[in-house]
């Protein structure tokens, strides 16, 4: 009975990845006829609801299940395909699957209208079908493919709008960022190969798997192994400095940029890190550490000067996955999924609400002629006064972005502040700059979400029209939001609003915690950060509506966060204007050196050719033609004699006589 229920538990979870590939297929067949997208939401509702009250229920705490079958065979070893459903993966599902819905609900209203709208639905299922498969593969080799997928699928989603230069220009930096990173994991994995000789998830990093029985005096290698699959986190989350592809994503539709920054593409390395935690040692995780620290820092610093609504939260979204990186590199990646949950629903409602006010505004524009940027918060304010219920959503998600107390926000982040401050005091003094930087991140992370609601909400309205044509979303976008602002409460994880201790997903991932708890953090830390965050809005409510700024513009710190600290810039000169140069000298060379000596050669060969020609034609055939004709000549004047005329006979003889004669006399 029991094998019976893991194979059907095993079996649906496989029609939860199955659906949105079927409706993918379906649309693609349909082409211009399925603009509806009834057919992906279908799909995905059916893909929640399994995974939401059969998969999920059923695996979590409750049991492990495998399943596999042999994929291809090359020599003696054989390949596996198959899924893995434990606490990690059933959680990851879920999530992908609820986060996922409701995006699908407000892209009806959202994209309606769309001329490409077929290619979106088609995109979306696709995207989903990815990642899907990705959380429930049971080895590295599978879920490398989904990986690869997920990225293609990011790449068509983000240059939906290709007759844009902007969106062609910024789904091409994604992909080609993201290689980096695939190369990186590509590497992991050929290393994990060849240290133990199979690829399969719960073999390896499972309790008592071969990471931890057969790492003896492979050091090295397993060191290199997890900075591998750790380059292809930094480039699928956006950690510096492979974060700046995320930005100009943003070049996408609203609904796809909180798909992706949500629970998908960018948790996807977030995921992975926990997948194959058990691998890293010291030296690894330290980086990760200070990679995650670096991110989080210069991302929240980025986010506070921007103008666009979507690349601040595009910052935001970088610096919360660099908290989470740093969870990982003091070991608390059971944090780090609690954060990546956490940050989904709150992450999501603010993409879905800043769409929600883009909306609005793009239709003030059309509908009075205005010239002005739907995306620029400095062309907003008072918005509050005509969408009351989007500021009241999107104020719970800012909220739980500053981690205010009973948000989900507020129970995340302290888990991975508090213990990163225990992991510091054990390593040493110097330690503490990691958890010191995320103690400023947060302030900032405050401020620049204050700014962001005081800017769009609160106010004067900045755009001189005669009648100001804002309404409020319409329900279709309405109910997402509120449904995402409901998970963005304390409620939804744990009973107790104070401590993160008792959170369900915290106690689903038996995790050792080196270091030694310190009770005063517990206390000290949410008090701490909660003060300074309204002191960080307090702040931003005399600067931004009260119009009481008292900073220069064009100072050179905020340039620097302006301007995204001019990575963009050097990257440019560094690696694009570099290779452009380096191209074009190989072009020089192609065209007057290689190509020089091949027409060079060409032309040498060509006149020996028609030096042989004439040599053959003039000194050779003549030659041959020369005895050939005289051979000729002398058979047809022999011929000619031999003709049986006796009176030509006597001639010729005559002839011979009379030479032979002469020839006697002169000698």
């Amino acid at each position: 009975m029991g094998d019976f229920a893991s194979i059907t538990i095993g079996s649906l979870s496989i029609i939860i990845v199955m659906l949105p590939l079927l409706a993918f297929i379906l649309q693609a067949l349909l082409g211009k006829r399925a603009v509806s997208g009834n057919i992906s939401l279908v799909a995905i509702v059916l893909s929640t609801m399994l995974s939401a009250f059969v998969v999920f229920p059923a695996i979590w705490q409750e049991k492990i299940v495998q399943e596999d079958m042999t994929w291809f065979t090359i020599g003696t070893q054989s390949f596996q395909i198959g899924i893995l459903l434990n606490n990690l993966t059933a959680l990851m599902q879920f999530i992908v699957c609820i986060i996922a819905l409701p995006v699908h609900i407000y892209s009806k209203a959202y994209m309606k209208g769309d001329p490409g709208i077929h290619r979106y639905w088609m995109y979306l299922s696709l995207f989903c079908f990815a990642m899907l498969g990705l959380t429930i593969s049971n080895n590295l080799l599978m879920m490398y493919i989904f990986w690869e997928l997920v990225g293609f699928a990011s790449y068509l989603l983000i240059g939906f709008w290709f007759t844009k230069d902007a969106a062609v220009q910024a789904n091409k930096k994604a992909f080609i960022i993201n290689r980096i990173g695939d190369l990186g994991f590509l590497l992991g994995i050929a290393s994990i190969y060849s240290l133990f000789g199979t690829l399969n998830i719960d073999r390896l990093f499972s309790e008592g798997g071969l990471i931890y029985t057969n790492l003896t005096n492979q050091g090295g290698l397993t060191t290199f192994a997890g900075i591998c699959f750790f380059i292809g986190a930094m480039a699928k989350s956006a950690q510096f400095p492979l974060h700046v592809w995320l930005p100009d994503a943003m070049e996408g539709p609203t609904a796809v940029s909180s798909l992706i920054h949500a629970a998908t593409m960018v948790a996807a390395g977030v995921f992975l890190l926990s997948t194959v935690f058990p691998l890293f040692n010291e030296t690894v995780l330290l980086l990760i550490a200070i990679i995650g620290c670096i991110t989080a820092f210069i991302a929240a610093f980025f986010a506070l000067t921007q103008k666009d609504i979507k690349k601040i939260l595009a910052f935001s979204t970088i610096s919360q996955l660099g908290f989470m990186m740093v969870a990982i590199g003091v070991g608390a990646w059971d944090a780090a999924m609690f954060h990546l949950v956490t940050h989904a629903f709150f992450k999501c409602l603010l993409f879905l609400g800043a769409g929600a006010v883009i909306h609005e505004m793009a239709h003030l524009k059309a509908a009075e002629g205005l010239d002005i940027d739907p995306q620029d918060i400095n062309q907003m304010g008072g918005l509050k006064k005509w969408m009351p219920k989007t500021f009241a959503c999107m104020t719970i998600a800012s909220l739980a972005l500053a981690g205010f107390p009973l948000t989900s926000g507020f129970l995340s982040k302290d888990a991975i502040l508090i213990y990163s401050f225990e992991w510091a005091m054990e390593q040493g003094s110097l330690y503490l700059i990691i958890p010191c930087t995320l103690i400023l991140v947060s302030i900032l992370t405050a401020f620049y979400i204050g700014r962001l609601i005081f800017k769009v909400f609160f106010g004067e309205f900045k755009v001189q029209v005669s009648t100001t044509n804002l309404h409020e979303a319409n329900r279709v976008m309405l109910i997402p939001m509120i449904f995402l602002a409901t998970c963005s409460l304390f409620i939804v994880f744990s009973f107790n609003p104070i401590t993160y201790q008792q959170a369900f997903i915290m106690l689903g991932f038996p995790v050792t915690h080196a270091a030694q708890e310190i009770a005063v953090l517990h206390m000290l830390l949410p008090i701490g950060l909660t003060m300074t965050s309204l002191i960080a809005w307090l702040i931003g409510w005399k600067w931004y509506v009260k119009q009481q700024y008292p900073l220069q513009g064009n100072n050179f710190l905020m340039s620097l966060s302006f301007h995204q600290g001019y990575f963009n810039e050097s990257y440019q000169r560094l690696f694009v204007n570099n290779t452009l140069s380096i191209s074009h000298g190989l072009f020089w060379f192609d065209r007057h050196i290689v190509d020089g000596i091949v027409n060079f050669m060409g032309t040498f060969i060509r006149g020996l050719g028609k030096l042989s020609d004439w040599i053959d034609r003039y000194i050779v055939d003549g030659f041959v033609n020369f005895i050939g004709n005289s051979t000729y000549y002398i058979g047809h004047l022999l011929r000619w004699i031999q003709n049986g005329r006796l009176q030509n006979y006597l001639g010729f003889a005559f002839t011979i006589l009379l030479i032979g004669i002469i020839y006697l006399i002169l000698t």
